[in-house]
């Protein structure tokens, strides 16, 4: 028999299946058959035996009508075939779903684990000795690294890239916290619908994810501190020549990755999720990338110490000068170096033997990069935007097992404050009373919104986002202590406490808020705390049993059944690694 369609015993060690097409056969009882009839079928679409018996990588493809964040699929796809075949490789791209931030009912983050599954699966049932991610807007990132990490295979991920800013009467603008500064000035009525239609041109000026430091772009730059991109993968705008150079990139190192056996467990260790959070606290990065990071993790047998991560917090400044914590634009960051520019910055705080997708450790990539110049985006460690980490972890007897708040985007005059709790029940009825004017509220009240968690909403979305009362705003409020167990985007800004575990649909502390109830809020001391006794707290729960959220069928049952609380992830339970590697980051 022709070596070409030599059989491959039934019962081979899955660690030593021959590459290209003979990888993930279709079960017919004679493998011979399954690489027969396999090659039979490609040969219908023009490949010689010659292009066949290259190393097969694989390039999802998350183009979508609905994603203008992946507008830029077509050319990048184009570009990493290239790459593919300058490095002797054979390109295969395929589809998967695309999930796009404000395209996504009921939230994004509630098909993020449904992304993740299908981008494993495919991966696993599929030909591919390697595998090039696609993906940037916000939970497409996390989602394939999960399903990656989960097939454990040579993995390279490829950011779509930020877009590029506008302009609105001479002032520049971009996606997407300048969309939440000017809807807050309508809200408030300082500007009117003729100049809010005006703007809503403007924010957006060619395709890419948010151009501003919100979770797109926290988890562009988490890749690249992963060790999951190219050098200088992370901060290349969608549109331009630099990003398809990075791309083009992208594929040839996925060929070599794919002839050293380079798999994702050996670049995603405890070490390098250490090295991405040092990394989230630097750039004042999205709350949501805890929650992405610490799922991901998961699959890799990782459990996140969030006391730990705070403690990391205290000794990491924020040091990157974008919105919202700052003032400047990812183009600005691009040019003022990149991710380099940063880690050149924090070397001595970061472990620099972590491997990275070029086979070279992080170290070794931040010494091959060259010296620094002289730029206004990446301030030096002695002189940050925010002393400490963008992120604080909280903890009280209002969440036991945690919440957090984005310090750098906060008020400093509200992150120690005590006032009355004006309370929604849930999303419905914040908006049927958030502008009313018989609304009891004052500027030193409390707002909290339950039943927007994992299982309340369901799918965490990104409500804890809760608007200024319409009455507040126009009379001038532009900030109040917001507190909810939902999620934020990472656009936003504000003295907003998230992520409140656990969350008040499965009888957290929070369900049982009142109206009229005091809370105290001290990132100084890192305490949320609802200021009722135990005993009274157990006799509302006793009045008041929650039911756990339900679902007779479908996606949505799978979600409610297996769905994680944020302090894991707010991923599937079954998804997790059934290895237990240990604990990240390190005492």
């Amino acid at each position: 028999m022709s070596d070409t369609f030599k059989k491959t015993p039934a019962n081979a060690d899955s660690r030593q299946e021959p590459g290209g097409l003979r990888k993930s056969l279709t079960s017919y009882g004679d493998n011979g058959f399954s690489l027969f009839l396999r090659k039979a079928f490609i040969k219908g679409a023009g490949y010689t035996d010659s292009a066949l018996d290259r190393p097969v990588i694989g390039i999802v493809n998350t183009g979508s009508a609905y994603n203008p964040c992946h507008g830029n699929a077509p050319q990048l796809i184009e570009a990493v075939k290239r790459g593919v075949m300058l490095g002797g490789g054979l390109p295969m791209d395929f589809p998967t779903i695309s999930i796009a931030e404000s395209f996504s009912q009921p939230t994004s983050m509630y098909l993020r684990n449904l992304m993740s599954i299908d981008t494993e699966e495919m991966i696993r049932a599929q030909p591919m000795d390697a595998v090039v991610l696609i993906g940037g807007c916000d939970k497409t990132v996390p989602a394939q690294l999960m399903g990656a990490a989960s097939a454990n295979i040579p993995t390279i991920q490829l950011i779509t890239g930020s877009m590029l800013t506008g302009a609105h009467r001479g002032e520049r603008v971009g996606a997407c916290t300048d969309c939440r500064r000017y809807w807050g000035r309508f809200r408030a009525e300082e500007i009117d619908e003729a100049e809010i239609a005006a703007v809503n041109n403007q924010l957006v000026a060619s395709v890419g994810t948010c151009s501003v430091m919100g979770t797109a772009s926290t988890m562009a730059c988490i890749a690249e501190a992963l060790g999951m991109t190219v050098p200088g993968g992370a901060s290349p705008p969608a549109v331009t020549s630099d990003r398809m150079r990075i791309a083009e990139l992208t594929g040839t190192q996925a060929v070599q990755m794919a002839r050293d056996g380079l798999t994702i467990d050996r670049i995603l260790t405890a070490q390098a999720f250490e090295n991405a959070m040092r990394v989230l606290l630097a750039i004042g990065g999205s709350t949501n990338g805890i929650v992405h990071l610490t799922a991901i993790a998961g699959r890799m047998g990782y459990d996140v110490d969030l006391k730990a991560l705070d403690r990391m917090g205290r000794e990491t400044p924020v040091l990157v000068d974008l919105k919202p914590s700052g003032s400047h634009y990812m183009e600005d960051f691009h040019k003022a170096g990149g991710m380099v520019t940063l880690l050149r910055e924090l070397k001595p705080l970061l472990n620099l033997d972590t491997l990275t997708v070029t086979g070279r450790t992080l170290g070794e990539e931040i010494e091959a990069a060259g010296p620094a110049f002289r730029q206004d985006v990446v301030r030096s460690i002695d002189q940050p935007i925010f002393p400490q980490g963008g992120i604080a972890v909280l903890q009280g007897n209002l969440a036991p097992g945690g919440a957090i708040i984005k310090q750098s985007a906060a008020n400093a005059q509200l992150m120690e404050h005590e006032g009355r709790a004006v309370v929604f029940e849930n999303a419905a009825d914040l908006a049927a009373r958030i502008d009313s004017d018989d609304l009891d509220v004052a500027a030193d009240d409390i707002l909290v919104l339950k039943n927007i968690g994992p299982k309340g909403a369901p799918g965490m979305p990104e409500a804890g986002y809760i608007p200024i009362p319409r009455k507040l705003a126009t009379a001038g409020v532009k900030d109040m202590v917001r507190i909810s167990d939902g999620r934020m985007s990472g656009t936003a800004f504000g003295t907003i406490v998230l992520h409140v575990t656990p969350e008040s649909a499965v009888g957290g502390p929070l369900a049982y808020v009142q109206s009229g109830d005091r809370i105290r809020l001290s990132v100084s001391k890192r305490e949320v705390s609802l200021l009722v006794s135990d005993q009274e707290l157990a006799t509302r729960a006793a009045h008041q049993p929650v039911t756990i959220p339900s679902a007779p069928r479908g996606y949505l049952k799978l979600f409610f059944d297996t769905v994680t609380q944020a302090d894991k992830g707010v991923d599937f339970d079954f998804l997790r690694s059934t290895e237990h590697r240990g604990i990240t980051p390190g005492k």
